[in-house]
Order: structure tokens, then C-alpha cells, then sequence
């Protein structure tokens, strides 16, 4: 690893393409001359991340100001900004020998602007990868997982990882992560498809380990357990859900969570099973999400709401504390 002008420089055989990354830390692969370019600082990294994000679009300086600074901006920000955004100009790379010249960075009185002309993003290329695997996996399963795991191999770490914790690479992280989730979700409904489920109970059992309130890995995983023999395991592993779901947002298991033990307990397949909605690029499968989403959502409130009761329950509990101790001479 180089170290210049204030980034850190990779080599790599090129391929002749150019792409900025923010599956991971925020990254420049510039292949034309097999330079990898890391921005150096959270806040190099939080104004390319946040004008990626936006790319295409005029970002206003006092939006970029509370990326980078939050709620206690330099006393000059605007020319601690303009600072960082021509050490972000120097970074970006020059057009090839021979090639069009092109501004990757343009201000205007509306803010700042990044064009990422000829370049894509590894974000752009992940959701075209999902949506390929989603038309493939009524037809060519098989195929679809490869595409599927092609698209989920493009994630290096959190995206924008490095970021800082401004609200345009925060909301954006959040909303990349649940495509993640979501890509996953599709991989191994094609994986259950395709008969394939020894080879996913183990990815499973990790992922419900680090998301246990999300229920249709615990739905997957009962399926895959059941079809390989496992039924005593997929009915514990609806327990265990039932428990945490109780424990934290204080709601029992959802209608798919609740059918897919009701079919492990007749040793049957429901007629809407998980593979069968596999095909998530199919008309089908629209109305299937979008009851899914629903009965999220309504999940969601309820777990709002018991958070509004225990911020009320704490904020009486401390009031009558300061009442009877209270602070100050």
C-alpha cells in the first residue's frame, strides 16, 4: 500500500473500467491503470460517501457541513468545506491518456455536485445483479444462486463503512443494508427451490443468530431444517423465535413464521411455501411481499408503541424521583 496525497494507492491489474465503491469503506477502483484510491479521514470519506449518495444531484453546503461536523460545525465551515472539497477534487482521477476530459465535481449556487459520467457504482451493480437472479429463479434456479452470490460477494463490510454518522451515509447504509437482507431472503427461497438445502442451514443459523427478530430467516431455516430431516431442530428453532420476539417487542410470531410450524407439525407443505415465491421478479410474488411488508409494518408499530410505554413508565419513574430527591441546594 502507497500513501500520497492524502490517500492511500493500491495496484492491481486493470480491466479498463472505473467504478466508486460504498459496499464496504468508501473506495475509487479506477481500472484503466489498476489504482485503488482510499480517501484518508472520516471526513474525506463522509463527503465523497455523502455526494455519492447523491450523485447527480446538487447537495447544498450546509447539508454537507452537518455530514461532516454534525451538530458542531469549525467556526468558518464554509471554508473548512470548500478545504475538503478541492482535497476531494486532487483525489479523483484524471482522464486517461487520450481519453475526454470529465468534472467529476461541480459547484454551483445550489451546493455541490458529483457526476459520475462514464463511472457506475458497486451499489448500481449489486441491484442489477438481485434483479437478474430475481427474473432467473423461476426458470434457471441453479443460475440464479450464482448470480445472487455474485451480487451479495460485492459487499467487502457495512456500506460506507468509515463514513461518520451524518444522515445522508447513515439513511443510506440503512437503506443498502435492508437490500442486503432482502437479497438473502431471495437467495435462499431460490436455494429451497432448488433442493439445495444442506448446503444453506449453516448461513442460516448465523444469520438468525445475528438478526433473531427477523422472521423469515427463522422461516427458511425451519423449511431447510425440515426438508433434511432435521424436524426436531425447525421446531426449536420456532421456539426460540417465539421467545426472543416475545422478549423484545413483546408480540408473538407472524402469520408465515406461525404457517411454517403449523406444516412442520402436519409433516406437510403449506400451499404458499417459501420456494414456491422463489420467483421474486414474477407477478405473483408482488402481492406475497407486499402482505409481507404489511404485516412488518404492523409488527413494527406494535413495537413502537411498547417503546412509548416504557419511555413513559421511565420518564414517571424519574419525575417521582426528583420529587423526592431533589437536585441542588
Amino acid at each position: 500500500m502507497i500513501r500520497a496525497g492524502g490517500c492511500g494507492i493500491g495496484y492491481f491489474p486493470g480491466k479498463g473500467e472505473m467504478e466508486f465503491r460504498i459496499l464496504g469503506s468508501v473506495q475509487i477502483h479506477d481500472e484503466r491503470f489498476g489504482v485503488r484510491i482510499v480517501p484518508a479521514g472520516a471526513k474525506q470519506r463522509a463527503l465523497l460517501g455523502a455526494l455519492l449518495v447523491r450523485a447527480g444531484q446538487a447537495v447544498p453546503a450546509e447539508c454537507l457541513v452537518e455530514e461532516l461536523w454534525g451538530g458542531q460545525p469549525p467556526v468558518n465551515a464554509a471554508n473548512a468545506l470548500q478545504a475538503h472539497v478541492a482535497r476531494l477534487r486532487r483525489l479523483l482521477p484524471a482522464p486517461g491518456p487520450g481519453g475526454p476530459r470529465h468534472v467529476w465535481l461541480r459547484t454551483s449556487p445550489l451546493g455541490y455536485t458529483l457526476s459520475l459520467g462514464p463511472a457506475a457504482t458497486d451499489a448500481q451493480r449489486f441491484h442489477r445483479l438481485v434483479g437478474q437472479g430475481r427474473e432467473l429463479a423461476a426458470t434457471a434456479p441453479g443460475r440464479a444462486v450464482e448470480v445472487l452470490r455474485e451480487a451479495l460477494a460485492l459487499w467487502r463490510g457495512p456500506a460506507l463503512q468509515g463514513s461518520g454518522q451524518g444522515p445522508i451515509c447513515s439513511a443510506e447504509a440503512a437503506l443498502l443494508e435492508e437490500s442486503r437482507l432482502r437479497a438473502l431472503e431471495v437467495l435462499y427461497d431460490v436455494c429451497l427451490r432448488a433442493d439445495r438445502c444442506a448446503e444453506i442451514t449453516g448461513e442460516l443459523e448465523e444469520l438468525v443468530a445475528v438478526h433473531p427478530l427477523r422472521e423469515r430467516f427463522h422461516e427458511q431455516l425451519m423449511t431447510a431444517l425440515h426438508r433434511c430431516g432435521r424436524r426436531a431442530e425447525a421446531l426449536s428453532t420456532y421456539d426460540r423465535a417465539r421467545r426472543r420476539l416475545a422478549r423484545d417487542l413483546g408480540i408473538g410470531p407472524g402469520q408465515v413464521l406461525s404457517r411454517r410450524r403449523e406444516a412442520i407439525l402436519r409433516s406437510c407443505e403449506p400451499a404458499a411455501d417459501s420456494a414456491d415465491r422463489a420467483g421474486a421478479g414474477t407477478a405473483g410474488q408482488g402481492g406475497d411481499e407486499l402482505g409481507v411488508l404489511r404485516e412488518e409494518l404492523v409488527r413494527l408499530r406494535g413495537h413502537v408503541e411498547l417503546l412509548r410505554r416504557q419511555q413513559r413508565e421511565l420518564s414517571e419513574q424519574v419525575a417521582r424521583l426528583t420529587a423526592h430527591h431533589p437536585c441542588g441546594p
